[in-house]
């Protein structure tokens, strides 16, 4: 359900942009989106995750200057700013925290060694660096009809595509298993 509330604001602003071709109308239904995405995190779970609070500010400021400039820069730098954002975060998290921010967001279903940790940390900054740059190359050497499209499809390709990688990179380091993780059958019997 998360993804799916998640999608609703990207899907309401291509699905606006492609039927108006007003790239203003678009942010600012992009903008009401994601206020409604907040408003229900907050109203089902009483608190906001600050990746939702990171990405409701830059829209809100960058959709803003978007309307009030009547300029589309704005809001085409929103997904830069947002991936250089968690990029910096991973890498400062991992240099000065005890415990960086993959293994505090995933050390409860993965049990790594540190070496790894930092290594995903790296590879995923990598990853958010290189999409917030793929997003201006977009945005400056191609159409507005193409930049909807790439902020639609873009993002959500290269994050599968780096999972993937991380997939391979766990399974063929031997941290984590293709199979399910074998058990006592008394175990499972005791579970039904």
């Amino acid at each position: 359900m998360k993804q799916f509330t998640e999608f609703v604001p990207i899907a309401l602003f291509v699905g606006v942009y492609f039927y108006t071709r007003d790239i203003f109308l678009s942010t600012g239904v992009l903008m009401a989106g994601i206020t409604l995405q907040v408003g229900y995190e907050y109203f089902t779970k009483k608190t906001v995750s600050k990746q939702n609070q990171l990405i409701f500010w830059s829209v809100i400021v960058l959709g803003g200057l978007t309307l009030v400039f009547r300029d589309e820069v704005f809001i085409q730098w929103k997904p830069t700013l947002v991936n250089w954002a968690f990029c910096v975060a991973l890498l400062v998290s991992g240099m000065i925290g005890k415990e960086n921010l993959l293994q505090k967001m995933l050390g409860e279903q993965l049990k790594l060694p540190d070496d790894v940790w930092r290594n995903l940390t790296y590879g995923w900054s990598f990853g958010f660096f290189l999409a917030g740059s793929l997003n201006l190359v977009v945005a400056y050497n191609f159409s507005m009809d193409f930049w909807v499209s790439y902020k639609l499809i873009g993002g959500f390709a290269i994050t599968l595509v780096y999972i993937i990688i991380t997939m391979i990179y766990l399974i063929r380091g031997g941290h984590i298993s293709e199979t399910v993780s074998e058990s006592d059958p008394a175990d499972v019997r005791q579970q039904e």
